[in-house]
């Protein structure tokens, strides 16, 4: 695991618990006791955290961890390449499935067009609310706070009466059998959405074809699109060959 995405998750974890010791820190990513101390030093050097005895702790400032959520996302070309090639795909007043994953938050970032999307990411409905020419629409329900997705029981039965134009997923592993997600309720909101969508099209860098997660959310046979940054192994691009699956790479 890069620095980078330790300190998000010590801010994370900061945010619900105000304090968190070195060996905290040691314990949670496996790491030595002067690597945990770079850490604590690299959040107080910018700033964003403030030294407590054997530790550190997060100062009182509201939008600390999206702020630094957004920092670290301005490093991540690969997943931007592919959202920008996302964009093509992008058309005026269709109805759209947006995913919860940082490829499609950088997607809507670029949005322009004039579109209707359905979302159950609180970060793609903060930066969707922001746009006037795009109408957001989410349920709600209770927020997955580790994972920043909204979900409730009567979802799947929500979508069954929606119509997609198109479905924008990412993905957490991409394996022999399909797409694979974290969290059982994302993966069976992505189950329901896939069904109801006319065109299905996943965004996912080269390292989610090398990874492993928990459940299923697609299959193959369902993939119209997949946009990458690489091309992928050979078993792999066997299998979108087989399923005639468009394959881009960016």
């Amino acid at each position: 695991m890069y620095q980078e995405e330790r300190l998000l998750k010590v801010l994370e974890y900061l945010n619900e618990h105000n304090y968190m010791s070195s060996h905290d820190i040691c314990e949670m990513f496996n790491v030595s006791r002067d690597t945990a101390r770079r850490d604590i030093l690299k959040l107080i050097d910018q700033g964003i955290a403030i030294r407590t005895h054997g530790g550190v702790s997060l100062p009182v400032l509201k939008n600390t961890i999206k702020e630094y959520r957004e920092r670290i996302e301005a490093y991540s070309e690969e997943k931007r390449s592919i959202a920008k090639k996302a964009l093509e795909f992008i058309e005026r007043d269709k109805h759209y499935f947006f995913d919860v994953s940082t490829i499609v938050n950088f997607l809507a970032q670029e949005i322009t067009q004039s579109i209707w999307v359905l979302t159950h990411s609180l970060d793609n409905i903060e930066i969707l609310s922001e746009k006037e020419n795009i109408s957001v629409h989410s349920l709600g329900g209770c927020l997955n706070k580790k994972n920043r997705f909204f979900y409730k029981a009567d979802w799947v039965n929500y979508i069954e009466g929606i119509r997609f134009d198109t479905a924008i997923l990412g993905a957490a592993s991409i394996t022999e059998d399909g797409i694979y997600y974290v969290d059982e309720e994302d993966a069976l909101i992505k189950q329901a959405a896939v069904k109801k969508a006319h065109t299905v099209i996943i965004l996912a860098e080269y390292e989610k074809f090398k990874s492993l997660s928990y459940y299923k959310g697609v299959n193959w046979e369902q993939i119209d699109v997949i946009i990458t940054d690489k091309i992928p192994p050979s078993v792999f691009r066997n299998i979108i060959e087989s399923y005639d699956i468009k394959l881009i790479i960016t």
